[in-house]
């Protein structure tokens, strides 16, 4: 199959190329840079310069395809100055793939989350964001599932609030990099909030998975991990650190974490129970805390934001 990817230099897209390409599929990955396109081009995977504010680019990527793999997204930057614009221009971006792909049967498998759907319990693949939620993924999934009634056999990939691994630049070295600046590893009241996980490898399987069987407007859970405690992540730090671990109180996590106080908090398990059932998706790769002990997190010094 001929798929086009967006984000393909990214964290998780650079392992979707990778696992498409072994698994015998012909790969084009979207490139906006210099330095991003000799990543597509070092990984095995054709070139196809533009970004998914060029929709043009996008459209042209799409059309020349099997199918797409949409996982790129704009965060906070220079040119992208609020969530509003990002979650904006990520919508128009799926609005184009799956105008490009519109009566032809063809996949489109977007990337969603699993956090804010419904914080406090365990969220399945049959939880739908209400209009009020905070997901700023939940636009991209409706926009991407309206065409499965337009002849695109599209689906939602959801992955939990830390998808590790090597390269990982999110949320778990953001709070290695706090702990480091602190010079303590803190966890919010008693630590029980729970975080889902799951390998970037594994989610990689499962994008290719996505692609080659879901069902049109499939909502799939890339998750391992369902329940993390907080806790358990603070400790784990702290030990390969040599810093204290210690609780502080919930009223204190905005001073101690600053922008990430509100992820801190966060009460988010998921389960991918039904996922694995549809689809035969196993996760092979370490778990967070494991990965976490394999040490490769704390080789390099990200600053804290």
């Amino acid at each position: 199959m001929r798929v086009f990817v967006t984000g393909a230099s990214g964290f998780i897209g650079s392992a979707v190329v990778r696992e498409l390409i072994q698994a015998g599929h012909q790969v084009t990955g979207l490139a906006r840079s210099e330095s991003a396109a000799a990543m597509v081009a070092t990984a095995g995977a054709a070139v196809h310069r533009g970004s998914i504010e060029d929709l043009a680019s996008l459209r042209a990527g799409a059309a020349a395809a099997d199918g797409v793999i949409h996982t790129a997204f704009n965060n906070i930057s220079e040119t992208t100055t609020s969530i509003a614009d990002a979650i904006e221009t990520n919508v128009h971006a799926i609005e184009v793939l799956g105008k490009a792909l519109a009566g032809s049967g063809r996949p489109l498998a977007v990337t969603s989350g699993t956090a804010l759907i419904a914080p406090g319990r365990i969220v399945t693949e049959d939880d739908v964001p209400d209009a009020g939620s905070f997901n700023a993924l939940a636009p991209a999934e409706a926009a991407a599932l309206s065409f499965a009634e337009r002849g695109v056999r599209a689906s939602v990939v959801r992955f939990p609030l830390t998808v590790h691994g090597e390269r990982d630049h999110g949320f778990i070295p953001a709070i290695i990099a706090i702990a480091r600046d602190k010079g303590v590893s803190v966890y919010p009241g008693d630590g029980s909030n729970r975080w889902s996980a799951v390998h970037r490898l594994d989610a990689a399987r499962l994008f290719r998975l996505a692609l080659e069987e879901a069902p049109a407007g499939t909502r799939l859970h890339g998750v391992a991990d369902e329940a993390v405690p907080f806790r358990d992540i603070a400790a784990v730090i702290g030990r390969h650190l040599n810093l204290p671990v210690t609780a502080i109180p919930r009223e204190e996590a905005e001073g101690h974490f600053t922008w990430m106080a509100t992820f801190a908090l966060l009460d988010s398990p998921a389960s991918s129970a039904l996922t694995q059932k549809l689809l035969g998706w196993q996760p092979e790769h370490p778990g967070l805390i494991a990965d976490l002990n394999e040490g490769h997190y704390f080789t390099r010094q990200p600053e804290a934001r």
